[in-house]
């Protein structure tokens, strides 16, 4: 029996939860807000009268695509900042970093 007691102690040590570091955060926030910047330059320069022609569609499709992404991981990222640090409920945090980013994209896209 205390052999399966070590294996349950072991498994929950290295099973433990990590935090990663602030500077992983950081760079991660960053490299989103760039690639979200870049899908909204894409978009930005989108016109309709290119849109007719079907071998227009796949960059305009990637960069909606991949702003959305980047945008909706750049809410959690920072969701799970907020939560850290202002010790903010889950929804809380997430409510208003949504905001936070959609506010950010309303000013690039301007």
């Amino acid at each position: 029996m205390t052999e399966m007691a070590d294996v349950e102690r072991m498994l929950r040590d290295a099973l433990a939860p990590v935090e990663p570091s602030e500077a992983l955060s950081d760079r991660l926030e960053r490299n989103l807000s760039e690639v979200a910047d870049l899908a909204a330059e894409e978009l930005a320069d989108w016109e309709l009268a290119t849109m007719r022609d079907p071998r227009n569609w796949g960059p305009t499709a990637a960069a909606v695509v991949a702003g959305s992404g980047a945008a909706a991981a750049l809410v959690l990222v920072r969701a799970r900042q907020r939560q850290r640090r202002n010790q903010a409920t889950g929804l809380a945090a997430l409510e208003q970093s949504a905001r936070d980013v959609a506010g950010d994209l309303r000013k690039r896209l301007r």
